[in-house]
């Protein structure tokens, strides 16, 4: 299992990758295969200014949906448009071409309560 240690992630298993004062969301490798195949992502916050915690959307697989939810504070400024006919590009590559979001960040600070690739492996087990 792949974990980037450029990248910090929650407890609700997204990742957060930074550039400047924007960040790009997605799920991780360990949330993709334990949702198995992924069917359907629905977005439709794109333009929304949203709160840490808030779903920004859900995605759908085989046998289960999930709620996504917003590690930082911040406005989704565009959502992939790939995952509209390819959402098991998530599967296949969750960290690049699979990102769901991306947002302006608020709050930079809200980065200091996001855990590092290390804790995320504990968190989980590994």
């Amino acid at each position: 299992m792949n974990f980037p240690e450029n990248l910090k992630y929650t407890k609700d298993h997204e990742w957060v990758r930074v550039e400047g004062n924007d960040a790009y969301i997605g799920i991780t490798d360990f949330a993709q295969s334990e949702l198995g195949d992924i069917v359907y992502v629905e977005i439709e916050t794109e333009g929304e200014e949203l709160s840490h915690e808030e779903i920004f959307g859900t995605v759908e697989a085989v046998k289960t949906v999930s709620d996504l939810f917003m590690p930082l504070s911040g406005k989704v400024l565009e959502v992939n448009p790939a995952l509209l006919s390819n959402p098991e590009g998530v599967n296949k590559d969750p960290y690049g071409k699979g990102w769901m979001i991306k947002v302006a960040i608020k709050d930079l600070s809200e980065l200091n309560a996001l855990l590092s690739a290390e804790d995320y492996k504990t968190l989980i087990g590994h």
